[in-house]
């Protein structure tokens, strides 16, 4: 699961090392380049409901290999495209097999996890995204200059077949099939995995005495109507802003301070080595820190820094490679805390229905805002985009504070 969630952050960040080529080659105006980023966007957000009915439905498993094969055949077709309007449509298509795999891999792997430490667990899996992303810029940088545009869409595309027939292959979810009724291969699946760690655990888990219907209303129900707008909130600020500046800071740095390609494209990578480093210490912080803490302080830091970018004007290069970098890596260590919280907050029957909702407010962010800065560059400067971001980001730290502590609680005993 853990090298699905790598393809699916590979093939998300690939169109943003294509882009500079892209805008050369086609002659893109930078209105025409956010169309081409929020394309993939919508895509994202349709899979995200899509696919949060489907595992609800049909399992974990299943779905989440049917959206890796989504997202490989179609980076594969996205290397063919030949016109902005194929790859807007291939970008399009991808992006529904993008959306939908992380909420159900998120859930997967969150209802696998021991409440003991669970932080821990699951961010260190989470890490594999922004190595990912990583990989991306990496491999963007390196090779899109050499082997042209087409190359980081192959890369991204023809391992990943592979992967989603690994993915079908897993276990399901004992969670998901206990509440499916389907006890006995719940248990099969429990004994199989005590087997293989050598021991038996010593608390066992209840068993529901009937099966509740998945109801996508209970999302917003009393019971949970607080935790959904304040999650609904922390994904939009969140990822409107750590989206928008990874898919645009390539073109930025090559069009605004005039860095040659490979320059721009190797300034860029940084974003995700940095985001990789802030989650470490936070896998190892956050059992101890807390999920609410952790996310309120990296609002603030992230305001204070774009803040400051936009008041001093962005006019260097270096100054807004440090800041933009480092900006980054603080608030993509928030989203992934959000991938950890989310499906915290509720219960198994609507899991992934809970997760799907919450991330489709990251994909409206992650449309709107790429269209946006292609307005405001255009307009007023590079500047104002970076005290818009300041602004989002104060949003988000109020958002924060409105979030339930989750650390150390089985799942069931935070959501019933």
């Amino acid at each position: 699961m853990g090298s699905a969630t790598f393809f699916d952050a590979f093939g998300a960040l690939s169109l943003a090392f294509a882009l500079p080529v892209l805008n050369r080659l086609w002659h893109l105006s930078p209105q025409q380049s956010g169309l081409l980023i929020g394309a993939t966007y919508v895509g994202q957000l349709g899979g995200a409901f899509l696919f949060s009915w489907m595992a609800e439905r049909f399992g974990r498993v299943r779905s989440a290999s049917i959206a890796v094969g989504i997202i490989a055949v179609m980076s594969l077709c996205c290397a063919l495209a030949q016109s902005l309007g194929a790859l807007v449509a291939c970008r399009m298509a991808q992006g529904v097999g993008i959306g939908g795999e992380m909420p159900v891999a998120a859930a997967y792997i969150g209802e696998l996890s021991p409440a003991h430490r669970r932080g821990r667990f699951f961010l260190l899996y989470e890490m594999i995204f922004p190595i990912g992303l990583m990989a991306a810029g990496q491999a963007g940088a390196w090779l899109v200059p050499l082997w042209g545009w087409q190359s980081i869409f192959l890369i991204g595309g023809i391992p990943c077949l592979a992967i989603g027939v690994l993915v079908a292959r897993l276990p399901e979810s004992p969670r998901w099939l206990i509440s499916q009724g389907r006890l006995d291969e719940a248990d099969q699946i429990i004994r199989q995995a005590e087997a293989s760690a050598g021991q038996i655990p010593a608390v066992v888990e209840e068993v529901p005495s009937s099966v509740r219907k998945t109801r996508w209303s209970e999302v917003v129900s009393i019971a949970y109507r607080r935790r959904t707008f304040v999650v609904w909130m922390l994904w939009f600020c969140a990822y409107f802003v750590s989206n928008t500046l990874n898919n645009w800071l390539p073109t930025l740095y090559n069009t605004v301070y005039r860095l040659d390609l490979r320059q721009s494209l190797r300034a860029a990578s940084l974003t995700n080595v940095t985001q990789v480093l802030l989650l470490l210490i936070c896998a190892f912080s956050i059992d101890r820190f807390g999920r609410r803490n952790w996310t309120v302080t990296c609002f603030v830091l992230g305001a204070a820094l774009l803040g400051t970018l936009g008041i001093m004007g962005a006019h260097g290069a270096l100054g807004v490679i440090v800041i933009c970098t480092l900006s980054y890596g603080v608030l993509g260590s928030a989203n992934a805390v959000l991938y950890l919280y989310t499906p915290e907050i509720y219960p198994t029957r609507m899991r992934v229905i809970g997760v799907g909702l919450a991330t489709s407010w990251l994909r409206v962010a992650s449309a709107v805002g790429p269209a946006i800065v292609g307005v405001m560059v255009a307009a007023n400067g590079v500047g104002s985009v970076f005290l818009m971001f300041a602004g989002v980001s104060v949003a988000g730290a109020l958002a924060a504070r409105g979030m339930i502590e989750t650390r150390g609680r089985r799942l069931e005993d935070l959501a019933p």
